[in-house]
């Protein structure tokens, strides 16, 4: 069970937008992360470089958690707000829930739940 003192750098991290950072910090060398109820990406080394490409791919990224984070446990549930402005003058707002299942300090599984028409990006005539 991670500790509050944990949860809250996590979070500290990820609305820094150091999403890559938050990975190499907080998951376990193992970890498995999915989309939805896509197969999971497997491995820590994998989801930073996943994680790196999507960001390189922005202009900008504002990452907000949206409290109370639920705690039950291994279990945390963290509603984030993302808003990405990408460099080709598109913008996304995603809306979701993390649900994480914990090894101690780290996270193991993480499934992220969210409405995939979010990802469609919004140009300024949409």
């Amino acid at each position: 069970m991670p500790s509050q003192q944990t949860l809250e750098r996590f979070i500290g991290r990820v609305e820094e937008n150091a999403h890559d950072k938050a990975i190499e910090e907080f998951y376990a060398a193992n970890a498995a992360m999915r989309e939805n109820h896509t197969p999971p990406r497997v491995g820590r080394d994998l989801l930073i470089e996943r994680e790196r490409q999507v960001l390189a791919r922005a202009k900008s990224v504002r990452s907000t958690c949206m409290r109370p984070v639920l705690v039950n446990g291994d279990i945390v549930v963290v509603r984030w707000i993302f808003e990405f402005e990408w460099k080709d003058g598109s913008t996304m707002r995603m809306e979701e829930l993390a649900y994480q299942r914990w090894e101690g300090e780290r996270i193991a599984e993480e499934q992220f739940f969210y409405d995939p028409a979010q990802r469609l990006p919004q140009t300024a005539a949409s």
